[in-house]
């Protein structure tokens, strides 16, 4: 079935699109035939603040007037944050959950009309392998991440009625700006590498082949999962 994951004629928007993971992503939506708008804080095109339902709103009715539609909301705008637990303070602990979290979920909720009404709707996620595991010193953010595939569990069950798939992608370990300088040749990549079956860090376009599934045809029974993309990471105990 050549055209089961064509995305041609549906319009994506990916929230986070302008860097790092959320980049990749968008063009390879792109690639595969979507009409996509990357949005982000520091796009001069469509920025968007996911702390802001205001700017999500706006942005909302901006693809929506431009293109009449809006069938793909990607979700991975960001933040992280390195600190023993015993010294973070709260309003940092707020503000990582806020984008995180609070930040899907706006987008979620805003944009939840028009990916009803286009009958196939999709929203994927970016969950984190701190969804399923603990790493040192990141706990408000594996707690952050934890939330966000649980919020995906319950959208994807409760949305289904509407017509809208909601999936997660669990990427592996793949240096952006977030996380570069904490695991390129450093003791702790060392550990991570040793951990993941195929011995190195992943390529933000291999998040694509999950992203183009979970927005097209090909998902039109999956809702309220996760995909991990992650080298075996997952799935390892033992590896030497």
């Amino acid at each position: 079935m050549p055209s089961l994951f064509d995305l041609s004629g549906r319009v994506a928007v990916v929230v986070g699109g302008t860097s790092g993971i959320g980049k990749a992503i968008a063009e390879g939506l792109a690639d595969h035939g979507a009409v996509t708008v990357a949005a982000g804080r520091t796009s001069a095109s469509y920025p968007v603040n996911v702390r802001d339902r205001d700017s999500i709103d706006a942005l909302r009715e901006r693809v929506f007037a431009e293109h009449g539609r809006i069938d793909i909301l990607v979700n991975a705008a960001g933040v992280t944050l390195k600190k023993p637990t015993l010294q973070m303070h709260e309003p940092e602990w707020q503000a990582l959950f806020d984008t995180n979290v609070t930040g899907a979920l706006r987008a979620c909720q805003s944009f939840h009309e028009p990916l009803k009404a286009s009958g196939r709707g999709r929203i994927i996620n970016i969950a984190s392998l701190g969804s399923f595991l603990a790493f040192h010193q990141v706990a408000a953010y594996c707690a952050s991440k934890s939330a966000v595939l649980s919020l995906t569990r319950g959208l994807g069950c409760e949305w289904a009625a509407d017509g809208i798939r909601v999936n997660a992608i669990v990427p592996g370990v793949f240096p952006t700006e977030l996380n570069r300088k904490l695991i390129e040749g450093t003791e702790r990549g060392s550990e991570i590498l040793m951990r993941t079956p195929m011995a190195r860090f992943g390529r933000a376009e291999e998040l694509v082949g999950a992203a183009v599934l979970l927005a097209s045809d090909g998902a039109s029974f999956i809702t309220g999962q996760s995909i991990a993309v992650d080298g075996g990471y997952l799935a390892s105990g033992v590896n030497r």
